[in-house]
């Protein structure tokens, strides 16, 4: 599994033998010692999903209880307690699993226009984990949920996703509104933004939006 060595699963299952099972996704990151990256990975797996109620609470849980201790009080970390978020469809199971274990999925619709996009600076999902935290990238995809939590204070989440894996996309009220007929249409697109990369878990802050031709990009899945 990417991130994760044969030292680290050994360690999972030593504390598990040790401690019992874990209780919760900050349980096991408090008793293991993970770092935000091998939380996301193991969720992205499906490693975390008796821990949560599906895989991306899990992946939500992974980026909160990253900013957690031994040396902190549990739960306190930002964001520890997840809104309601949607399941993640066949195709975004079959994605992230293809991230987590690096099998590329090749039929992935993004494939077909990937060199075209390369050349024009566009990174794909798989980069944007790896930018520096306040750096701007553009990245290109396939939106695959829109979202607006009730308690997220008029925030929209997208989430974005191509061949190499999928990502949280943050679009604040104004953003949103400025762009809202392309956002709630369009099934692909190439935003650029803000990388959050401080704990490891990313989130791109949109800033800006252009169409993506995409014929075989399929219809999003939205949640309100």
């Amino acid at each position: 599994m990417r991130t994760i060595s044969t030292g680290t699963a050994e360690a999972i299952v030593a504390e598990r033998e040790r401690g019992g099972p874990f209780a919760s996704v900050p349980d096991l990151a408090r008793r293991v010692h993970l770092s935000a990256r091998q939380l996301e990975a193991l969720a992205t797996a499906g490693a975390l999903d008796p821990l949560a109620a599906s895989r991306r609470q899990a992946l939500w849980a992974a980026g909160a209880a990253a900013q957690e201790s031994p040396d902190t009080l549990p739960h306190l970390a930002v964001g520890a307690q997840a809104p309601m978020l949607p399941g993640m469809s066949d195709a975004e199971l079959a994605t992230a699993d293809a991230w987590a274990t690096g099998i590329t999925l090749d039929e992935h619709p993004m494939v077909l226009v990937r060199k075209e996009l390369s050349a024009d600076g566009v990174l794909p999902i798989s980069g944007a984990r790896d930018a520096e935290d306040s750096t701007r990238i553009r990245v290109g995809g396939v939106i695959t949920h829109r979202q607006r939590p009730a308690t997220a204070g008029n925030i929209t989440f997208l989430s974005l996703e191509d061949e190499s894996g999928i990502l949280n996309v943050v679009c604040s009220q104004g953003f949103w509104v400025r762009h809202r007929a392309l956002l709630r249409t369009a099934r692909a697109v190439v935003l650029r933004g803000i990388v959050e990369n401080r704990t490891g878990a990313v989130n791109l802050v949109a800033d800006d939006v252009v169409a993506l031709e995409l014929p075989a990009a399929g219809s999003s899945r939205d949640f309100r």
